[in-house]
This record gives C-alpha cells, sequence and structure tokens, in this order.
C-alpha cells in the first residue's frame, strides 16, 4: 500500500472518524447481486477478528494489514469479481480506499468464537448487527453456524443466528448463513466434513428465523454435493477454506460444484488472496472463469 493510501485512513481514524460513514452514505450501491455471468464471485476477508491468521504454511499472514488491503484490492478489481465479506474494520479501510463502490457487501457478524479458544463454541455476535448492515447499505450478512450436540453452547449460538435472521429478513437483506456439524477432538474444534453432516447442518440452518426468504446457504465442497444441495431450496454459495498446495483439485472441485442448480457463485478467502506464487489477479482470474457461460438468474 502506498504510503498516501496508508495516511487516508490513519488520518480518518484519528482527525474524522465520520468519514467512515460518509464513505459508505457515498458508496455506489451494485446494479445487481449478480456479475455479468449472473453469479456471485466474493472475496472473503473476515478471518482476522476470529483469530484465524494462517495461509497455507504462513501462520500470520493476514497479520500484516496494509498488504492484506493491497491483496483485496487487487482482487476486487478483477472483472467478474462483485463482492466481499468482511469485518467493519476491514470494510471500512475499503470504504476509504473506493474499493466497494458498485460492489455487493456481506458484513460479518458473529466472530466471537475465537479460533483455538475454549469458548470456541460460544461463537457470539461481536460483529455488525442488522441494523449496522443496513445503514451501511451492505446487501447482507453472514454468519457462522457450529453445532456441536455435546456442547451447550450451541443452542446460544442457534438463537442468536435465528435472531439474525429475523433482523436482516425484515429489512429485505441477505442473511448467508454457513453451517457445520462441529465436534471437538483433541481440545480442538473441527468440521464434519461428509454429505450426511452438511445434509442436517443445512436443514437446521435453513429452518432458523420466522422466514427464509432472505436466507443463503455458505457451504463448503464434499463428496456427493449432490445430494447435499438437494437438502433445501435455499440458495447457496460455495466457500473455498484454507489455502492449500492442491490448488488444482481446489478449483476442480468448485467447478463441479457450481454445476449445480442452487449454486450461484463462490465466496473465496485465503486461496484467492494468498495463493502459491502470491499472483492474486491470476488466481483470481481461474476462479471466475470456472463460471463458464451466464447463469439463468430468476
Amino acid at each position: 500500500m502506498s504510503s498516501e493510501r496508508r495516511k487516508t485512513i490513519l488520518d480518518a481514524r484519528l482527525h474524522d472518524p465520520g468519514a467512515f460513514a460518509v464513505a459508505a452514505a457515498r458508496r455506489v450501491q451494485p446494479a445487481s447481486l449478480f456479475n455479468e455471468r449472473g453469479r456471485m464471485m466474493i472475496i472473503a476477508a473476515d478471518h482476522p477478528a476470529r483469530n484465524a491468521l494462517r495461509a497455507g504454511g504462513r501462520a500470520l499472514a493476514m497479520g500484516d494489514r496494509a498488504d492484506l488491503l493491497d491483496r483485496l484490492c487487487t482482487a476486487l478489481a478483477r472483472p467478474g469479481v462483485n463482492g466481499v465479506l468482511g469485518t467493519a474494520d476491514i470494510l471500512d479501510d475499503l470504504l476509504l480506499l473506493g474499493a466497494l463502490d458498485g460492489k455487493v457487501v456481506f458484513g460479518s457478524m458473529n466472530r466471537g468464537g475465537l479460533s483455538g479458544s475454549v469458548f470456541e463454541m460460544d461463537d457470539r455476535f461481536t460483529g455488525y448487527d442488522a441494523a449496522a448492515i443496513a445503514a451501511s447499505g451492505f446487501q447482507g450478512g453472514k454468519m457462522l453456524l457450529r453445532i456441536d450436540v455435546d456442547d451447550s453452547a450451541t443452542v446460544d449460538t442457534l438463537a442468536a443466528c435465528a435472531r439474525a435472521v429475523s433482523e436482516l429478513a425484515d429489512r429485505r437483506s441477505i442473511a448467508l448463513i454457513e453451517p457445520f456439524l462441529s465436534h471437538r477432538i483433541d481440545g480442538r474444534v473441527s468440521n464434519e466434513l461428509t454429505a450426511e453432516a452438511m445434509i442436517r447442518a443445512s436443514v437446521i440452518a435453513a429452518g432458523l428465523g420466522p422466514t427464509s426468504a432472505y436466507t443463503w446457504l455458505k457451504v463448503p465442497v464434499v463428496d456427493e454435493m449432490e445430494r447435499v444441495m438437494a437438502a433445501t431450496t435455499l440458495p447457496a454459495l460455495i466457500l473455498g477454506g484454507e489455502a492449500g498446495d492442491d490448488v488444482d483439485a481446489a478449483y476442480e472441485s468448485w467447478g463441479r460444484a457450481l454445476q449445480l442448480p442452487t449454486v450461484f457463485g463462490l465466496v473465496i478467502g485465503r486461496r484467492l488472496l494468498y495463493p502459491p506464487g502470491d499472483d492474486v489477479a491470476a488466481a483470481v482470474d481461474t476462479a471466475v472463469g470456472l463460471f463458464g457461460a451466464v447463469h439463468a438468474v430468476a
């Protein structure tokens, strides 16, 4: 990041905090939820607030904010990328940099279940709420729903997610739920990445709140994705998972999932922001290329 751009952010934080609300009010709204191919290509960057800074072999990759913002600006400027998912600190920076004009924006809502903590399943809403998302002119809110039937904290997260679904729907904003069946293995939380587990998690998430009219799912690719996507009629976006070396396999799995009728796009973070070789633009372009022909949107 240039010293001038960094100074713009620091000056606002020191001397003009109201500049963030002004930037949000002036932001050019997206003409559509979808890109020119009828899909969503969302760049995810809400990991740091959950103490998840690792990307591949780099333990603190996302700990350098200027570097992360550079990568985000590069990704958001690529053709076909039409949105971003982040916490307030990151989205505020991007607003001041003018990187969110015309983009679909999701605010990340529950970041309280810090990675590696003893209270990780007590996933409280410590980020955006529905009122702040609407006031900022964003298109929706994202929430993580990890369901551990052996941990009583799960029911509080379920209740909080149900309230968020209701409050977002009241404002006609998308509630993007990322559900998992989760368990503690040797003291650490692990998500169960099987078709049966994702079916169970998806139907639980789909039933939250007084309406599902504005509810979408954010799901990983697992074996037998056809069965998983047949579990509900909710629109779905595919998540990327942690950055790894098997890049070709990741792209191949996303491409297969995009062929399913209820899958409308990708929400990818570390795999595109920190790819092997660090060529963010090339990684993003490859992901966008998976969309192929125009996808019919009702």
